[in-house]
């Protein structure tokens, strides 16, 4: 694992952007990408970039069970409107998440995995250490699967949504053997209240108790945070 920390979220994303660009540089094609509020300003770096992203596929890692693309809380809706709209793409996968029959979901959107072996992965991290919706207990080779989330993941996500009880409470999620196989990976995280995970991550040893310590084993790993999130590591 590569860890760079930085002074703060916004050079963070600078960097993140450059990482981006220096891949596509040098052949990506295909990027896997998050959503949530941490890559925010790393898209809008993207969308303000002269960087063309017509030959570039996209393959998002989650959305939620029972929520139409138009819905403004979905993560198909969320890329829309930080990215694809501003920044076309050659093609962009979501997961369905209208599909009531999961197993078909879930070997659907394996075989777009397997269809566009992801270049680079860009990953967000959340507070109790998963990577996507795989959540602490999750198997480090399982692929593409409908999760059920966590109550710390309901409770960090409400802020997104009226009232906490229009959280969905199912996903479905890019698997984590699924992220291992992507060439290179980026993973950003910011703030205090992500430290825990951070150090958890790196300095502990891998478990599925933290699906994002995962990542140790993979071979080309960066990860950008910002001085807050790395406040608990030890070096």
């Amino acid at each position: 694992m590569d860890v760079k920390v930085f002074d703060n979220k916004d050079q963070a994303s600078e960097a993140a952007f450059e990482f981006i660009k220096a891949g596509l540089a040098n052949g990506a094609t295909t990027l896997g990408l998050a959503t949530g509020s941490t890559p925010i300003p790393l898209y809008k770096h993207m969308t303000d970039s002269d960087l063309d992203f017509s030959n570039i596929t996209s393959v998002n890692l989650d959305e939620y069970v029972g929520l139409a693309p138009t819905n403004d809380q979905s993560y198909r809706y969320f890329m829309n409107e930080h990215l694809f709209n501003l920044k076309p793409f050659k093609e962009t996968f979501v997961p369905d998440g209208l599909n009531k029959d999961a197993e078909a979901e879930t070997k659907r959107y394996d075989q777009v995995i397997a269809d566009h072996p992801i270049d680079i992965q860009l990953l967000g991290l959340g507070q109790n250490g998963h990577i996507g919706f795989n959540e602490p207990g999750s198997d480090f080779n399982g692929g593409t699967q409908k999760v059920h989330l966590t109550q710390s993941t309901i409770d960090a996500n409400a802020r997104f949504f009226e009232k906490e009880a229009d959280v969905p409470t199912y996903a479905y999620s890019m698997g984590i053997g699924s992220i291992m196989k992507s060439k290179k990976i980026l993973l950003l995280a910011f703030g205090e209240n992500k430290a825990d995970a951070i150090q958890k991550m790196v300095e502990g040893k891998p478990t599925e108790d933290v699906p994002a310590s995962a990542l140790q084993n993979h071979a080309d790993v960066t990860i950008m945070i910002d001085k807050a999130a790395a406040s608990k590591l030890s070096k």
